[in-house]
């Protein structure tokens, strides 16, 4: 049958039969959204995971989200998202629901008897307002190209975390060298008591830290050229005693990492435990690799430098701060140097800094 041509008649005509559907309070589009208007939490969030992976969907930076974050993602969706919400209709939710999902995140509800990422799940504060900040993103992705009519975690209140300030004091530090280096003696791992020294010297991430390999590292530059960071690409200074670390740690042919594995060409994995082991034998509590990075930009500030300084030494870049270092300022040249050197000096104590290399045991490596 040949198509009846539209006239303009005839098209105004339809288009008040849908403005009356709509005053009546129906749904024009209802026919086409019929297919998704069913659609599980647990549905919306294995979307999301396989478009994000696929590259289809962008994050920070208007750049692909990356396999990180979509790491971090999964273990929330599995541990708190899905157990709670998992098989309810996002076109049933409210923001009740969401808020409520997050206060029970805080309680631990989720957390019972589950594995999270790195361990037994514990759930809190922090945890939840994670877990909602990741909800609210993969709704927002799904809203924005129509795979759900609207987003019900849209106006949530984020609950605040306990923020991580712990520091350590110049006695705890001194302490925790001298400490390291009898655990040295005494068959710590010495790769795991490298990185944490390294860490300490420089405020690096502890994924930066395992992660560097050593073509990335100049000596002659003064620098390392991280190809990727959680910032992107990223220019860092060490100071020189943090150099000094690195060049101490024999080379493995078979790997290109500073901090290679025991076995195999990857990085070394067991950092954590090897600073929860330190610090149980030296009574410290709560120290976890951000507490390294936090005491080295406490140290930084009470030095007297910069906040601008202080970010670009961590590689804090939301807004390209560490861009405009890529010529290495000698201002922050000058602050790694003397923070290294600082930390070093209240690390090596009466043990001194030439101890330090004999703790690495060629057999081991």
């Amino acid at each position: 049958m040949k198509p009846r041509r539209l006239t303009p008649d005839t098209a105004r005509d339809l288009a008040r039969k849908k403005l009356a559907a709509v005053a009546i309070g129906q749904d024009p589009s209802a026919d086409r959204h019929a297919v998704r208007t069913g659609l599980t939490v647990a549905e919306v969030c294995d979307w999301y995971l396989k478009e994000a992976e696929a590259g289809h969907l962008l994050g920070r930076n208007r750049r692909p989200i990356k396999a990180s974050t979509l790491r971090v993602d999964r273990s929330r969706i599995q541990t708190h998202i899905k157990p709670l919400l998992g098989s309810r209709a996002v076109s049933g939710l409210t923001l009740g629901d969401v808020e409520g999902m997050q206060a029970d995140i805080a309680a631990g509800k989720s957390a019972r008897g589950r594995k999270g990422r790195g361990g037994r799940a514990t759930g809190g504060a922090g945890v939840a307002g994670r877990t909602i900040s990741t909800l609210r993103a993969l709704l927002g992705h799904a809203s924005r190209l129509k795979i759900i009519a609207k987003s019900p975690a849209q106006g949530v209140r984020q609950i605040a975390g306990n923020k991580r300030q712990r520091r350590l004091s110049e006695d705890e530090i001194r302490y925790l060298g001298q400490v390291m280096y009898e655990a040295g003696l005494v068959g710590e791992h010495p790769i795991g008591l490298r990185a944490i020294r390294f860490m300490l010297l420089t405020g690096f991430r502890r994924m930066e830290v395992l992660g560097l390999e050593r073509p990335w590292f100049s000596r002659k530059e003064h620098c390392v050229r991280f190809p990727d960071t959680k910032s992107g690409p990223q220019l860092r200074v060490p100071g020189e005693a943090a150099m000094d670390c690195l060049e101490s740690v024999p080379k493995r042919d078979d790997s290109a990492f500073v901090f290679p594995a025991d076995v195999g060409d990857g990085h070394f994995i067991g950092v954590v435990r090897v600073l929860h082991r330190v610090c149980a034998r030296a009574k410290l509590d709560d120290v976890t690799p951000h507490t390294l990075r936090h005491t080295f930009a406490s140290v930084a500030g009470d030095l007297g430098f910069s906040e601008l300084t202080i970010a670009g030494l961590l590689g804090h870049s939301a807004r390209g701060v560490t861009q405009r270092y890529v010529h290495l300022d000698k201002a922050l040249l000058i602050a790694a140097d003397e923070v290294a050197a600082t930390i070093a000096r209240l690390l090596d104590g009466e043990a001194g800094c030439g101890g330090w290399p004999k703790l690495i045991d060629n057999s081991v490596l």
